[in-house]
């Protein structure tokens, strides 16, 4: 089987929800005609990043009769799409949020459950943590999304992948920082070593949708990314531009990298959990001290 991705690297109209719209239903459309089965945007591309208190303004809900989420669900009818939200819950909490939507449903909701609140970033301030890191079917296979920091930390992809996940789809709003001899900045370089080791040691399929343009005098970079099961790049969109990049994935890479590298088959999920119990016991009793 084989699926073919469409990464849309997008910038948004600060506040500006339904002129994000617009472009949304606008690429979702073009992906459709260029053969795509899922396209994939940015974290916050309904919104803008740098939100602050137009926070509770912006803010939807994931479902057919909100506004927004009506015509993406339509949409959905045609072609898979992951977009990027602020959700507000039932109890008036605000959350950094991804929905995947498919034949007019919402397959799966994430939360963002790393929050930034350090250096540039203030998003601790604004909006409440998620607590759950899940996969999901599709109707390409099992998969999971994480957001932007949360994918800085080794155990939500760790999770996910424990989860059954094996197609990782990850999010971000990254501004660029530290220069560099390359044409990339020192974050994307990162970003894209930390993307192939993912993909590598968990032998699945890593896709990376980044957005760009400048907001707030932050400068976005793009440089959307696909890396195979044997961590190999089969997919790069361009840096500080907006791109719609195609890429086709062959979801036979998984059988093949497994039947060579069995490290699924080995992983030794007991002794974790029986190691991580001990380690947080030993917290405990060195907080009692």
């Amino acid at each position: 089987m084989k699926i073919n991705l469409a990464l849309a690297q997008t910038t948004a109209v600060l506040g500006g929800v339904s002129q994000n719209l617009e472009n949304h239903l606008a690429l979702a459309q073009k992906a459709r005609n260029d053969g795509a089965d899922l396209i994939i945007f940015p974290e916050l591309s309904l919104t803008g990043y740098v939100l602050q208190d137009l926070v509770p303004t912006v803010a939807h809900r994931p479902m057919a009769a909100d506004p927004v989420f009506k015509p993406l669900l339509e949409a959905s009818k045609n072609i898979d799409l992951l977009v990027g939200f602020v959700e507000e819950d039932i109890r008036n909490r605000f959350f950094i949020s991804a929905a995947y939507l498919s034949g007019g449903e919402t397959v799966h909701v994430h939360r963002k459950v790393y929050l930034p609140t350090y250096g540039l970033f203030d998003e601790g301030r604004f909006f409440a943590w998620g607590d759950s890191v899940s996969a999901f079917d599709t109707r390409f296979g099992r998969a999971g999304v994480l957001i932007c920091e949360d994918f800085w930390h080794s155990s939500p992809p760790y999770l996910l992948w424990l989860d059954g996940a094996d197609l990782f789809f990850f999010t971000s709003s990254s501004p660029g920082r530290g220069l560099t001899t390359e044409p990339a900045l020192g974050s994307s370089i990162w970003v894209d070593r930390v993307l192939q080791a993912y993909s590598a040691l968990f032998t699945s399929f890593v896709a990376h949708t980044n957005r760009v343009g400048f907001e707030d005098g932050l400068n976005f970079w793009g440089g959307a990314s696909v890396f195979d099961p044997n961590g190999i790049e089969i997919g790069h969109g361009p840096y500080h531009e907006e791109s719609l990049t195609l890429v086709e994935m062959d979801l036979n890479q998984l059988h093949r990298t497994r039947a060579r590298l069995p490290l699924l088959r080995d992983e030794r999920t007991g002794l974790t959990m029986r190691e991580m119990q001990r380690i947080l016991n030993s917290q405990d009793s060195f907080k009692g001290r």
